[in-house]
């Protein structure tokens, strides 16, 4: 076996499996154009698609669109690029179609990478997860500015950005997304909660209590799924490419690691500490 960036050796039956990096609400592929980037030069295939009417495929943007839409988004791209032993990435919403995805095509997943995302169980909906306060926020942003049926776009500060460029950049390409996204509930999840994982927690996070106290409960009694905590805002790959690049990288293992924080510049090598994890 090979080593990479980080100088470790990868256990795994490829050493440069594929990724595909699945975005959050509101967002497009182009949201990992820099960590496609990263991960490409170290030789992996990179697979960013773009769900039903978000995007550079906002144009289909209708009021039918739902979570199912999505989860066939997710299933199709392994279908049709015949994909294996892949690293399957989920970041915020994007835990949604992802679980659901997982039903059908986790015999072709390596491992799972939550990006502060969320991990619904059968019978949820985004609006279960972050409860009664947010879903009203939401509903009422749809009835004022889009048409009942669609969630507008938020400045990106929402999310956590600061900088005035990044912030300029992705409010450009952000576009709406269909509530029914968000209402939709979810058929059965088990291949997601059972496969090999590991949660990558930013901090600050914007996943709400439910999401973070259950991800982080698995992490402490389940040897497959670990838990990392990454000093970023909700939008790393924006934010700190480099920083969320090296934790992808090390989750190719898929073996137990501590969970510390990553300080950016440095390597998780140099970062991780020994002990128990963090709950």
């Amino acid at each position: 076996m090979g080593t990479v960036a980080t100088g470790e050796q990868i256990i795994g039956k490829s050493e440069n499996p594929p990724f595909v990096l699945i975005h959050g609400g509101r967002h497009g592929g182009w949201a990992w154009r820099d960590v496609a980037s990263r991960l490409r030069r170290l030789g992996h295939d990179v697979y960013t698609p773009t769900l039903t009417g978000l995007g550079e495929r906002a144009h289909l943007l209708r009021p039918g669109i739902g979570l199912d839409t999505h989860i066939e988004d997710v299933v199709g791209v392994f279908d049709f690029e015949d994909l294996h032993d892949t690293m399957l990435v989920a970041h915020s919403y994007g835990g949604m179609p992802v679980a659901g995805a997982m039903e059908r095509v986790a015999d072709s997943v390596r491992f799972v990478v939550w990006l502060d995302a969320h991990k619904p169980k059968a019978g949820e909906s985004v609006f279960d997860l972050i409860g009664p306060e947010r879903a009203e926020r939401m509903t009422a942003m749809a009835a004022a500015d889009g048409e009942g049926w669609f969630i507008p776009t938020s400045d990106a500060s929402w999310w956590g950005l600061t900088d005035p460029g990044q912030i300029a950049w992705v409010n450009s390409k952000t576009t709406p997304q269909p509530i029914k996204t968000y209402t939709d509930t979810i058929g059965p999840t088990d291949r997601a909660w059972s496969h090999p994982g590991t949660m990558i927690e930013c901090q600050p996070s914007r996943l709400p209590g439910l999401d973070l106290a259950r991800q982080r409960a698995r992490a402490q009694t389940d040897p497959c799924f670990h838990h990392r905590a990454l000093n970023a805002c909700h939008e790393p790959m924006i934010t700190d490419p480099d920083a969320l690049t090296r934790l992808l990288i090390e989750a190719i293992g898929s073996r137990p690691i501590p969970a510390t924080p990553i300080a950016r510049g440095m390597s998780p090598a140099i970062r991780r500490t020994q002990g128990s994890r963090q709950a």
